[in-house]
């Protein structure tokens, strides 16, 4: 068997991984992972003559040589080879996890980070048990801070995560109802994302100093779970300036954002023009200039990371159409981020809104209420038009308090373009938001 400090050595000669033998490039490792649908050790001779360097695999048939390198599992043999890595680092290391708007604040603190440092992060939404040990990978010897977001569906994986990415640095964006079914509720989901403050909670291996815990005091579940715990360093941001190191508010939603904020230290406030929309992104953006500050990048650095920062991949993400302005968060959604996305309608300044929402996964027994919830928020909030989309919706109209309100129901995205075809919207600003199976981006073309 290959032993990790084995593996490691080759990692040093050869530092470029793969899991998918279609993205092989000349002299990099590839590690047979096994999916629910397939084991990847029958591809690794394929990784070989493509050009890998050597195929860490986990199953002994398929040892044709001695650049197949056999392990007990090749995803413990990963993980363990990104610990180790990581374990020889001397940078800052920010780990973020949350809810809601843990891309976004990834993308926002890398942003600003980069103006002044070499900053490596979490590529897309690679946050799982196999995407970060890929990123703390991709880290090198020329990067002076990395950035790395953590994804979970359950219990003990922010735990696991941390083991892995180890970092000195963390925030936890906000608690919400999202994957219930797998947590088991929202008290499960607290637990779950409050791994990262129990990581926080340890001391760093070099010289025992305290891990960096930032957390933004307006939220009071975090405030709480915070207080449960023993955190030795504690970094505020909100919007007062009672012990925040930042405080900041929204002073434009037009539907972009223009931020006024303040270094409570210095005294100083500055103003920044963002290309985000959404109210509930101004604790993603206090988050990333809290930590700017704490690293010491100057008001100018700072504003320039958030300025250039442009959202994609759907979330918060302004297109404008010809005669529309689109709000497109359609790559995932859950009660919490829905309930702030439809608050946020009623805070934009727009002539015509009209709000857009597709079914939420994962919710579990708590399903139906959640979506009555959202469907009644929906109704009360004054907009033009609302259109909802999905079997979930759809069964919960009857349910509703009032049904006075604009409101149209379709239990298919298809019957829902169809609809759209029909009676079209125009000069109007339009919130498209639903979970990733939905598949709510076959609308846009339709505006």
């Amino acid at each position: 068997m290959t032993t990790t400090e084995q593996l490691y050595k080759i990692y040093l000669q050869h530092p470029t991984i793969s899991t998918d033998t279609r993205k092989i490039t000349p002299g990099s490792l590839f590690f047979a992972l096994k999916g629910d649908k397939f084991d990847a050790n029958t591809f690794a001779q394929q990784a070989i003559e493509a050009g890998a360097a050597y195929a860490i695999i986990d199953n002994q048939e398929y040892q044709l040589g001695n650049r197949y390198l056999l392990v007990e599992d090749a995803l413990t043999a990963l993980q363990d080879l990104a610990r180790h890595h990581r374990r020889q680092l001397k940078i800052p290391v920010v780990g973020l996890t949350g809810t809601n708007g843990k891309t976004t604040t990834k993308e926002l603190i890398n942003a600003v980070l980069s103006q002044h440092f070499k900053t490596q992060a979490t590529q897309g939404n690679l946050n799982n048990h196999i995407g970060v040990p890929l990123t703390v990978l991709t880290i090198d010897s020329t990067h002076e801070a990395a950035v790395i977001e953590m994804g979970a569906n359950h219990q003990k994986e922010i735990e696991l995560l941390c083991s892995i990415s180890q970092p000195s640095h963390g925030l936890i964006t906000n608690v919400g109802k999202a994957h219930l079914e797998g947590f088991g509720g929202v008290e499960g989901v607290k637990k779950g994302k409050g791994e990262l403050y129990d990581f926080l909670a340890t001391q760093l291996p070099e010289g025992g100093a305290s891990r960096i815990a930032f957390i933004n005091s307006d939220d009071t579940v975090l405030m709480e779970m915070a207080a449960a715990r023993h955190l030795h360093h504690v970094v505020y941001y909100g919007i007062q300036d009672i012990d925040n190191l930042i405080s900041g508010e929204i002073i434009k939603n037009a539907p972009l954002l223009t931020i006024q904020w303040t270094n409570n230290t210095t005294g100083q406030t500055y103003t920044v023009k963002t290309q985000l929309t959404g109210a509930y992104n101004l604790n993603n953006i206090l988050a990333a200039i809290s930590i700017g500050t704490y690293f010491k990048l100057s008001a100018q650095e700072i504003n320039a990371g958030i300025e250039g920062y442009q959202p994609k991949n759907n979330r918060s993400q302004i297109v404008q159409m010809a005669t529309n302005t689109l709000i497109c968060d359609y790559y995932n959604a859950n009660p919490s981020s829905m309930a702030v996305a439809i608050e946020n309608m009623d805070k934009i300044s727009a002539k015509r809104k009209v709000l857009i929402l597709g079914d939420m996964f994962e919710l579990g027994d708590e399903s139906p209420a959640e979506h009555l919830t959202i469907l009644q928020k929906a109704l009360d909030v004054p907009v033009n038009e609302r259109i909802f989309i999905g079997k979930d919706f759809e069964s919960q109209k009857s349910k509703v308090k009032s049904q006075n309100q604009a409101a149209t129901f379709y239990l298919t995205a298809e019957e829902a373009i169809a609809g759209l075809k029909a009676h079209p919207i125009k000069n109007s600003t339009v919130l498209i938001k639903g979970s990733r199976g939905m598949a709510l981006e076959r609308l846009v073309e339709l505006f």
